[in-house]
């Protein structure tokens, strides 16, 4: 409604009235003037009316939403269901074209200017919130994590020779990223991590003898990890990265949560300034709090920036984007740099000191993994003891059975890892698979104190852990019983043909009549015990 029609409404109740209403409908455009002016992150967030009145109105600017429109191919924003219609606001016609995905989608004018907005936005956030002045350019994608990050390495093929078929990867036990490599078309090159202390780490010089020994020409990349689960610690990418820069290597960053740690921040953008980095990767669910399906790529080499929007196959979905877009406008500067205050308050204090009792009271110990401040790992047994360390005949199902008791209890995102998991990856196979190195000296288990995580939540977390710790011990102590058990039902049947040879008598022979039977079903059941308990 424009200013002469909000005149008109003065025919029908006291302009006055009118004229109040239209101030109020003047502040909600001029946040959008704002917004449109300068593409940067609002400093306070919107209200979710005005966000509604905003994208509504983009909607319009959509073909699918003309009132003329009549489709005449086979991409037209037909949508059958009313339901996801309103989900979607309108807007089905998603973003880019087939040969940028961000390109602007002729038929979705109002589509395209929420996805240049939310991208501008996120550069904004990302350089002068997060203070990464390195950082180019952005582009958002509707590709989780690990699809971004085949993207990214696909899109490096275009501009490096035939010959490069290797990325170099400091082992890292989280699938998606080797399957990244993999995907991509490329050989991982696994570089074995250091244990010290309780932390593992990069091996560093390894990284650079792994690059030194392939043929000149061959390594397509280094792939480097700061987002990880503890004890493994994020990589020295400053380090890494001036290693590629020696090395004339690509370097690619996966910062898959990083946004929401000060330190990841600090040596990404340490890594671009005094190193090489082509590309970094990080998600948009886990840093922004927004459904999965989207990442976030940013780099100090914005040309690279295109060449990845080329390198992804036809149009996109714009739900990701929406999502992303919306949240931005209501989180704003202020929320969202008070949300990672209170991550950062939690888990460098509350939530820390709470594992630390949880592991005392319950023989255990918080493994010390200095460099993670986000992901915090309890072991799952006595480490100090050699005898523990070198038990080869630890039932896997005692520990992985504490991750169920876990979930059952309503704790979700926990992670068991046993020591010495053999799986296989992409075809290949690692022996501790969790812990990030074949020789980890204990299980353990890890949570994450992460973006959203609140005061309220840590006692509740307290009790439930130590409910699962006394329901783990309980189960310990009755596996415990029943294999004592089945050691004395077997001294028992010896003692019964020892006793049967010195007698004379064959074995199976019934001695005494009802007493000898007895003794047998005593026996018997001790033996069924043991084997379905």
């Amino acid at each position: 409604m424009n200013a002469e029609q909000r005149e008109g409404l003065g025919r029908f109740v006291p302009i006055n009235w009118i004229k109040q209403g239209g101030e109020a409908i003047r502040r909600r455009e001029r946040l959008v003037g704002q917004l449109v002016e300068k593409g940067n992150l609002p400093d306070k967030g919107w209200d979710e009316t005005t966000i509604e009145w905003f994208i509504q109105e983009l909607s319009l600017m959509d073909s699918n939403n003309f009132l003329n429109n009549v489709g005449g191919g086979e991409r037209e924003g037909r949508v059958f269901s009313s339901l996801v219609r309103r989900r979607n606001l309108g807007m089905a016609h998603g973003i880019g074209r087939s040969g940028d995905v961000v390109a602007t989608q002729p038929k979705a004018a109002g589509s395209s200017v929420i996805a240049k907005l939310c991208q501008s936005m996120v550069l904004d956030l990302i350089r002068r919130v997060l203070n990464m002045r390195s950082i180019k350019g952005v582009i958002v994608l509707p590709t989780a994590t690990g699809l971004t990050l085949t993207l990214v390495l696909l899109a490096l093929r275009r501009k490096l020779p035939a010959e490069a078929k290797y990325v170099v990867w400091p082992r890292m036990d989280q699938k998606t990223c080797l399957k990244s490599i993999v995907s991509a078309g490329y050989t991982p090159v696994i570089v074995e991590n250091l244990i010290k202390g309780d932390a593992v780490q990069a091996d560093v010089e390894g990284i650079r003898r792994a690059i030194e020994a392939l043929p000149p020409n061959s390594v397509a990349a280094v792939l480097t990890t700061t987002s990880c689960f503890a004890p493994r610690v994020p990589d020295d990418v400053e380090a890494i990265a001036k290693i590629c820069q020696e090395h004339n290597v690509a370097h690619v960053i996966n910062n898959a949560y990083g946004l929401q740690c000060n330190k990841c921040v600090h040596w990404v953008e340490a890594a671009c300034k005094n190193g090489r980095v082509d590309a970094i990767v990080q998600s948009t669910d886990k840093n922004f709090m927004v459904p999965v399906g989207g990442a976030v790529v940013s780099s100090p080499d914005a040309s690279f920036l295109n060449l990845i929007s080329q390198t992804y196959p036809g149009r996109a979905s714009m739900s990701p984007i929406l999502d992303l877009f919306i949240t931005l406008l209501e989180m704003g500067k202020e929320g969202y740099e008070r949300l990672r205050k209170e991550r950062i308050d939690l888990s460098l204090g509350p939530f820390r000191e709470m594992l630390v009792r949880v592991a005392q009271k319950n023989g255990q110990r918080l493994l010390i993994s200095q460099r993670n401040t986000i992901s915090f790992a309890i072991s799952l047994e006595n480490t100090d003891d050699a005898d523990q360390k070198d038990r080869s005949d630890v039932d896997e199902r005692d520990v992985t059975a504490f991750g169920s008791m876990l979930f059952t209890r309503g704790i979700s995102g926990a992670r068991v890892v046993k020591r010495g998991h053999k799986e296989k990856v992409a075809g290949i196979e690692f022996t501790g698979y969790g812990s990030s190195s074949s020789h980890y000296p204990c299980s353990y288990f890890c949570v994450a104190c992460a973006i959203g995580s609140k005061p309220e939540d840590i006692p509740l977390l307290e009790d439930r852990l130590n409910e699962t710790f006394a329901a783990w011990n309980r189960r310990e102590a009755s596996n415990q019983k029943a294999s004592q058990a089945s050691v004395k039902a077997s001294d028992t049947i010896d003692e019964i043909q020892q006793s049967e040879k010195a007698d004379g008598k064959p074995s199976g022979v019934e001695v005494n009549g009802e007493e000898e039977t007895a003794n047998r079903q005593s026996t018997d059941e001790l033996l069924v015990h043991s084997v379905f308990t």
